[in-house]
């Protein structure tokens, strides 16, 4: 194992390290391992000829000399050769005319080939979406480049019609993204940047305008790609959450995955099931060996079978770090079963770990390798040895999925303190409870992908159970991620680790014996148990009597008011669906009788399908205003999607939920005013609405009037036509400066809510308006200071409660 281990990870730090430096350290280095490689194998095998073999007594000594000298040298040289590929790849992309240029920040049209999925992702700022996206490409043809203004103007030919091949990343906006298939050779036109120190990457290239497809992807890559698109339509029969995650837990793509549900894992330690890897490609090769078994192959084409699957799958799932490391395990493995050879897991993933940094430097540098490599160590290392231990007190395949689950999460914890700065109490748990689910929903859902092309009924039909699977991976992660301290934070750096590796050692010592184990079982137990039962007695959320609570969705509204046990109206969504759904299940809303969005601005109404997620939802009531027309049309459309009702509603309309009235004040249709502002003719448009909260004797117990983004100009309007006096005000648009003084005093409010974002380029609130409110007599309370804030009645009286008391 050593003389294999030691090499790989001395090539892992060389490149780790050079890559941070310049090339002519690279290249110094280089000649100079090459050389103390070279002097001690010449020193070595001298005195080996020049000195008489050791006595029978001492040939271990002997064999342990020179098994050292063999780690010793092959340390050296893989020191050598990884600084030499490292200082030619880091040549190749920062001398040539392509880095040249991007110094200079020059125009250029080139040609490029795809050589990975484009990551598409929304933009969730301004009014209007738009989406963007970063795709990883090779640069293989300089058309034309003209210098950026400013610079003299040399070399402004630089490049016409050169032939290049050198990596670049494109940072593109709108349409004709998302459909791109690796290997598709297309034409931009962009500025030309300098790329991130350290990376392997001739430029960053920022596309103006849509891509221009010159030649499409190659054959291999159009199947794949029909295979992925084949396994998301066939997963549309699914509920929203699992037609998100089927793909990205069978072949990585997470393009439909929600946010929320993204957090939730990352919270749980389930991130790990969306980055295929290993485990992926042996359930894969297992199902192929089984089927090449009951066709009564040869062990050799058993090997053969399982090969090709493991190809078809990581050409399908691409080729990711994670994909090409568990592939050439399993390749090795896989030749190993069909020579009837023996194999050390070790040894493999020593020998995949220096191929691939031979192969790719920068994979050094990446979190998702490292974790990786992590993972699949620990799993060989020390599970074994503690599945021995297990098994003598709990059954075998108790004791084994245990062993592997807590190896793989040690080994990779102290990367995780590095990239996170945190510690996930709760993934051990949540990886044995979703551990079951895994298997079935990957091969049901690979062999869905495979059928699709052929067959979509008999794909959905496969789909359906793994369905089922996915669901309860869905569970554990959002109830793993809702337990208190499922995340702890710690401390980064070296004194994180230095404090892991002290945390670690304490436990070591304390868990050995058997004494001071089970003192410390008693206490953790202990902790658990006070943690669990006594936090939400000290601080229980919702708070008793809840009738409305503003929800800290950042820069946005969002409102639900009570309407009955399990039941809320839902008044705005913010802009994005996590947000909101998690305020709705933290407040255990189950059904939505209406959802209200007062305007058509993405920081209202982006988070709809959040509201949506496994809740029952009756109508939606819109403004009659359409502008922004591009986001009030996707609205729409989304509505028509999931069959909802879309409500326009005059003033004076009205609705009893519960204890809850809502009435419509405004606006009037066809009476919408402009403004000065910034979509001011959609925030004058917003729906205005005054809830009034009645005991069961009917007594009024108080009132708000939620004003959603209305300015200046609607508020002088609402003000002719009569501002009702409440006991709480939803300030409107965040707290901007375009308020009303009239407007603010008349509505006699005791309380002021602001729904705002902590990171905010708005000035929101304005302190001018926090100190009118002030001035007035109410009090204020805003979701960046307070989290979710919630509106409370308890013997004819109202309160209000912090939920970051």
């Amino acid at each position: 194992m050593l003389p294999l281990l030691a090499p790989a990870l001395t090539a892992w730090a060389v490149a780790l390290v050079l890559l941070g430096l310049p090339a002519v350290v690279g290249t110094a280095t280089a000649l100079g391992c090459g050389g103390a490689a070279l002097t001690w194998a010449a020193v070595s095998l001298y005195r080996a000829r020049r000195l008489p073999r050791p006595p029978r007594d001492d040939d271990r000594r002997g064999a342990w000399a020179g098994s050292s000298r063999r780690v010793v040298i092959g340390m050296l040289a893989c020191a050598s050769a990884t600084a030499a590929v490292v200082t030619f790849k880091v040549h190749a992309v920062t001398a040539g005319p392509v880095a040249q240029l991007a110094a200079r920040g020059a125009t250029v049209t080139a040609d490029v080939v795809i050589t990975d999925d484009p990551r598409v992702r929304p933009h969730r700022g301004g009014v209007i979406r738009r989406d963007s996206a970063v795709v990883e490409a090779r640069l293989e043809l300089l058309i034309s480049a003209t210098p950026a203004a400013g610079n003299d103007g040399a070399g402004t030919d630089a490049g016409n019609g050169l032939s290049v091949r050198v990596p670049v990343v494109l940072f593109g906006s709108g349409p004709g993204w998302a459909d791109l298939l690796p290997s598709q050779r297309v034409r931009v036109k962009g500025r030309l940047g300098p790329a991130d120190p350290g990376e392997l990457t001739a430029a960053v290239l920022l596309v103006r305008g849509p891509p221009q497809p010159i030649r499409g992807p190659s054959a291999l890559q159009t199947a794949a790609g029909a295979l992925r698109a084949g396994l998301r339509q066939a997963s549309d029969v699914l509920p929203p959450d699992q037609r998100g995650l089927l793909p990205g837990l069978v072949v990585g793509d997470v393009s439909r995955m929600d946010d929320q549900l993204r957090q939730d894992f990352t919270t749980a330690g389930l991130s790990h099931l969306t980055a295929v890897s290993g485990a992926n490609l042996a359930l894969v090769a297992g199902a192929a060996l089984a089927l090449a078994r009951l066709a009564g192959l040869s062990l050799p084409l058993r090997a053969l079978v399982a090969i090709v699957a493991m190809v078809g799958f990581a050409v399908v799932a691409r080729p990711s770090p994670s994909v090409l490391r568990a592939l050439l395990m399993g390749v090795v493995a896989a030749v190993a079963l069909g020579t009837g050879r023996p194999k050390d897991g070790v040894a493999i993933l020593s020998a995949t770990v220096l191929g691939l940094i031979m192969f790719d430097p920068g994979l050094a540098r990446e979190y998702g390798f490292a974790l990786s490599v992590c993972a699949t160590g620990g799993i060989l290392v020390l599970a074994p040895r503690w599945r021995d231990r297990l098994a003598r007190r709990m059954p075998a395949l108790v004791a084994e999925a245990l062993a592997v689950s807590a190896a793989a999460q040690a080994a990779v914890t102290p990367v995780l303190v590095l990239m996170s700065s945190r510690l996930d109490l709760v993934a051990i748990p949540a990886n044995l409870l979703a551990a079951p689910a895994v298997a079935p929903a990957t091969v049901l859902g690979f062999a869905a992908a495979v059928v699709a092309p052929m067959s979509m009924g008999v794909a959905q039909v496969l789909v359906h159970p793994a369905g089922w699977a996915v669901g309860w991976i869905i569970v554990v992660a959002e109830r793993a991620a809702a337990m208190p301290l499922a995340t702890v934070p710690w401390p980064t750096g070296a004194v994180g680790l230095a404090l892991l590796a002290v945390s670690a050692a304490v436990a070591w010592v304390l868990l050995r014996r058997q004494g001071p184990r089970r003192v410390v079982v008693a206490l953790a137990g202990g902790a658990v148990f006070a943690v669990v039962t006594l936090r939400p007695l000290a601080g229980p959320w919702p708070p008793p009597g809840w009738l409305m609570v503003a929800c800290d969705v950042g820069q946005g509204d969002a409102l639900a008011v009570s309407a009955g046990p399990g039941r809320a109206v839902v008044i705005d969504t913010g802009a994005e669906p996590g947000p909101v759904d998690r305020c709705l299940r933290d407040l255990g809303v189950r059904q939505v009788p209406l959802v209200v969005l007062t305007h058509p601005h993405l920081d209202h109404v982006g988070g709809v399908e959040g509201v949506m997620r496994g809740r029952a939802v009756g109508a939606v009531l819109v403004s009659p205003g359409r502008v922004p027309e591009q986001e009030s049309a996707r609205v729409s459309w989304r509505l028509r999607t999931a069959r909802l009702p879309e409500w326009v509603m005059p003033p004076g309309t009205r609705w009893r939920f519960g204890g809850a009235e809502l009435t419509v004040l405004a606006p009037v249709p066809g009476a919408v005013r402009d403004g000065p502002g910034e979509g001011a003719i959609a925030n004058n448009g917003s729906v205005v609405l005054l809830v009034r909260w009645f005991a069961g004797t009917g007594t009024l117990i108080g009132s708000a009037l939620l004003a959603g983004d209305m300015e200046t100009e609607a508020q002088a309007d609402l003000l002719r036509v009569g501002v009702p006096q409440v006991d709480v005000l939803k300030v409107p648009h965040h707290g901007s400066g375009r308020q009303d003084p009239r407007f603010l005093a008349a509505t006699g409010a005791r309380a002021a809510l602001i729904s705002v974002g902590a990171v905010n380029d708005y000035g929101h609130p304005a302190p001018l308006t926090v100190n009118r409110l002030t001035r007035l007599g109410m009090r204020v309370y805003r979701t960046d200071l307070s989290g979710d804030i919630a509106v409370t009645g308890h013997g004819g009286r109202l309160g209000i409660v912090g939920r970051r008391r």
